[in-house]
């Protein structure tokens, strides 16, 4: 492992203007958006600490930070290529959204949020109005998308906003309140979820794609800002629809399908909100190695040389690659396990972000007061702090992702006793350097038909292990270590196969064992992606993983064992400043 670096409008009713340009013939845009983003950075730019330090103080919106990706052409890569965008690689745009993170979790957030909006009609949209979206898009439209309502959170179901067929069919009429949306405010368009039968249910609700240019001030009634612990500049806020009169063609797919089709969306991105975990990971990494490297105790040593530091530094270093494991592997399954993403989606989404988490919270205890002053630039840690516990919420919360697998368990449990699996998806998904297949929305599905294929194949894995241990191509520490994460996963799934509940009655530690689950899906996900890239990957980031996902196992793991931690502490704090490591080092180059 080698140590290397690591939108919207301002303003409703967006001008049109020229697409912005794509890096030609295929080239990878990532870099650039680095080199834009650097260049931002300085003294003055929309992307320095400062200016983007102060709009968090007053709560102000990142105008010029988004109309600055706007003109890279960052929105391109939210529109799939059949519909006139740049989007043929969803890893590609889980990589520019972790660059855009490094930097500022508010603008990503704010930037991104079009995706969300622009998804379902990509999924199920007739393909005339997805090429018109398309292109409204890449002139600049900001898209938004209104799913709660202030008295229901996240139950669906529970809707109130009504869509009625206006008289002689000629459209629908959508009245209600939609709440704590973001952008809703400054969107162009807003795809919304409406009651389209007064019974509801699951057949009960509706899509539709809302031109706010084409209604008056009278059918739309803003809400105000509210104010927020993390990304406080970031435009969360409600809608009034007063008998907002839509067109037929604004229907997006059939009546009634309204909750499946924003089910399968939601596999999508929740799997993006991954890329602004491990974006705020790599920051809050880089951050800390700065100050540990330059901050010295009483008598001059300097912070990093200290032992306990050192292993609270390696082990942050490999919860991040736990973390980049399983986003790296959950959105290459987008393409080539995609009817399996029920399951693949709503461990990334639960894991990664609470994973992030706790590693910032980890270095909090390394970097003390001054991660939380603004004295030398270590504000802007305080501040990622607070912006990332916003990103668990989005698109679903750690709680509800887990109830998601938990009513697979039954499922996952089965596949895993059978290894059954879809093996070419798999070596696809955990091949990083394999081309992926084209994305095909029509293999979306509510479950999972196959289990999850990445743990499934756990147990092959773990023999491979051993196989190249006896030829010494692995160490017998990392044999020893990936028996007992297999050990450790066969239990857990003979615990899983025993829960039973009636409905809307999940038991309480069914949770914890979801929890256990998201664990072994990381782990067994680093340990595909080394077995398919061993030529690029020292084994030692892997054991640091294997250590770190067998602790939080609650399997017990010697000092010995540990030593690895150090290991990866080592990688982080001999990076070039302000770069941490990466599982993409050696395809890629430089990953800031």
């Amino acid at each position: 492992m080698t140590a290397t670096t690591p939108h919207a409008s301002a303003a409703t009713g967006t001008a049109a203007r020229s697409p912005a340009p794509v890096p030609a013939g295929g080239s990878d845009p990532v870099p650039e958006l680095v080199r834009r983003l650097d260049e931002l950075a300085v003294a003055g730019g929309p992307f320095s600490a400062e200016a983007l330090g102060a709009l968090d103080a007053r709560e102000g919106f990142p105008a010029e930070a988004c109309r600055a990706l706007d003109e890279f052409g960052l929105p391109r890569y939210y529109v799939p290529v059949e519909h006139g965008g740049a989007l043929d690689d969803f890893s590609t745009v889980m990589r520019l959204l972790r660059a855009v993170s490094r930097v500022d979790l508010t603008v990503a957030a704010a930037h991104g949020k079009t995706y969300l909006g622009a998804v379902s009609t990509w999924i199920a949209g007739a393909p005339d109005r997805a090429t018109w979206l398309g292109r409204r898009i890449a002139e600049g439209a900001v898209v938004s998308c209104a799913l709660t309502e202030r008295h229901h959170g996240s139950d669906l179901l529970a809707g109130e906003v009504t869509a009625r067929e206006a008289d002689g069919g000629a459209g629908w009429r959508v009245t209600g309140e939609k709440w704590l949306i973001n952008n809703i405010t400054r969107a162009d368009l807003v795809t919304v979820l409406a009651r389209t039968d007064p019974a509801g249910g699951p057949r009960g609700f509706s899509l539709f794609l809302v031109d706010k240019s084409r209604l008056t001030s009278e059918q739309l009634n803003p809400l105000p800002k509210v104010p927020t612990y993390g990304i406080r500049g970031a435009d969360i806020s409600g809608m009034e629809f007063h008998d907002v009169r839509v067109p037929s063609d604004a229907l997006i797919g059939e009546a009634g399908r309204g909750v499946e089709i924003i089910l399968k969306a939601l596999h999508l991105t929740r799997t993006g909100c991954v890329a602004m975990s491990l974006g705020a990971g790599d920051h809050a990494l880089s951050l800390a190695a700065r100050f540990t490297t330059t901050a010295t105790t009483d008598d001059g040593t300097s912070i990093s040389e200290l032992p306990h530091v050192r292993r609270e530094l390696g082990a942050a270093m490999a919860g991040l690659l736990l973390a980049e494991a399983t986003g790296l592997v959950a959105v290459r399954a987008v393409h080539a396990l995609t009817a399996e993403m029920s399951v693949v989606s709503a461990v990334a989404k639960a894991y990664v972000p609470a994973q992030v988490d706790d590693l910032v919270a980890r270095l909090l205890h390394s970097l003390g007061p001054y991660g939380l002053l603004d004295a030398d630039g270590h504000g802007r840690f305080a501040k990622l702090e607070r912006d990332h516990r916003i990103i668990g919420i989005f698109d679903g919360s750690s709680l509800v992702n887990r109830n998601a697998l938990i009513d697979q368990f039954a499922r996952l449990s089965r596949g895993y006793r059978t290894g059954r699996q879809d093996e070419e998806g798999l070596d696809e998904a955990t091949d990083l350097g394999a081309r992926l297949r084209p994305f095909d929305p029509r293999a979306l599905s509510l479950l999972s038909g196959t289990g999850a294929s990445v743990v499934a194949g756990l147990p092959a894995a773990v023999d491979r292990v051993h196989d190249l241990a006896v030829t010494e191509a692995a160490s017998d520490r990392l044999a020893t270590l990936a028996e007992r994460l297999r050990r450790a996963t066969d239990r857990l799934h003979e615990e899983m196969a025993a829960v039973r509940f009636p409905p809307r009655a999940v038991p309480g530690h069914a949770f914890e064992l979801a929890e256990r689950y998201e664990l072994c899906f990381a782990a067994a996900a680093a340990l595909h992606l080394w077995l398919r890239r061993r030529d690029g990957l020292d084994e030692a980031w892997l054991r640091g993983c294997l250590v770190t996902a067998l602790t939080e196992l609650g399997e017990p793991v010697g000092e010995t064992e540990r030593e690895d931690l150090d290991i990866l502490a080592d990688a982080l704090l001999s990076a070039r400043p302000g770069t941490v490591p990466s599982l993409l080092d050696s395809l890629e180059g430089t990953v800031r």
